[in-house]
């Protein structure tokens, strides 16, 4: 099933866009072809395409494109679906894939906040390399405790602005 093509809507002024935030991702740390699919699905009106679509969409080969779907999964940014009646797989951005991706990186960081509470009692606390660990350790902590505060606000005012889903 082919995504519907927008009315109205350039292709050259989308796949600027696309080029464009692909970039912007990958100045952020994105690798550059997840950065590429990743901002062709969240410039869908669906939200989903099938990895032949974002081939066709991106100039590039399945290959390139089975990579970066994998990639985005892992990290929590695209989720995997079948077409309905079909045996072919779409991948789907939804609207709360940033709050996903960043509330998988909580686990992430309560693993570094361990190895650093190791670290601070393998080095001694009383250590410049122990301190310099605590230090690090307390901003991780501090990072975790206002990130949970902030997700807990941007749920009220998505709901505010866009409604319960």
């Amino acid at each position: 099933m082919t995504e519907p093509k927008a009315v109205g809507r350039d292709p050259e002024s989308v796949s600027r866009f696309v080029e464009h935030f692909a970039a912007q991702l990958v100045e952020a740390g994105l690798p550059r072809m997840p950065g590429r699919v990743f901002a062709a699905l969240l410039a869908s009106d669906t939200g989903a395409l099938t990895s032949a679509e974002l081939g066709e969409q991106l100039k590039v080969s399945p290959a390139a494109v089975s990579g970066a779907v994998r990639y985005l999964a892992q990290v929590h940014m695209v989720s995997r679906e079948r077409a309905p009646g079909s045996r072919r797989e779409r991948y789907r951005v939804h609207g709360d894939q940033w709050y996903e991706a960043l509330t998988n990186r909580e686990a992430i960081i309560k693993r570094w906040e361990d190895a650093l509470r190791e670290g601070v009692t393998s080095l001694g606390a009383d250590t410049p390399a122990g301190r310099r660990l605590a230090e690090t350790l307390a901003f991780f902590e501090f990072v975790e405790h206002e990130v949970e505060a902030m997700m807990e606000r941007w749920r009220v005012h998505r709901e505010r602005l866009f409604g319960q889903d």
